[in-house]
């Protein structure tokens, strides 16, 4: 992340960069209400990557408790966002 404490806003907008990047996405289809794995057919394969991703911005070892209740991209903002604030 560029800034030391990013907006839930700027950590969708590298969460989309990174989804539609790695993972061939529009971005339109990126929306805090999406599904990871329903409506963006991301694997557990995928999920895993995204972790990694996540670390490599954060700063920080994604733990399976943070991740366990992540469905939708709006968890996924607020997992990032919360690990960031936990720094």
């Amino acid at each position: 992340m560029t800034t030391v404490n990013p907006t839930r806003d700027e950590i969708l907008a590298q969460l989309r960069t990174i989804l539609a990047n790695s993972f061939e996405l529009a971005p339109e289809r990126i929306t805090l209400e999406a599904h990871l794995f329903t409506d963006l057919d991301l694997d557990s394969i995928d999920a895993v990557e995204l972790a990694i991703q996540l670390q490599e911005i954060t700063g920080r070892r994604v733990k399976a408790e943070e991740f366990k209740h992540v469905r939708t991209v709006a968890d996924v903002v607020e997992a990032v966002h919360q690990m960031l604030q936990a720094r």
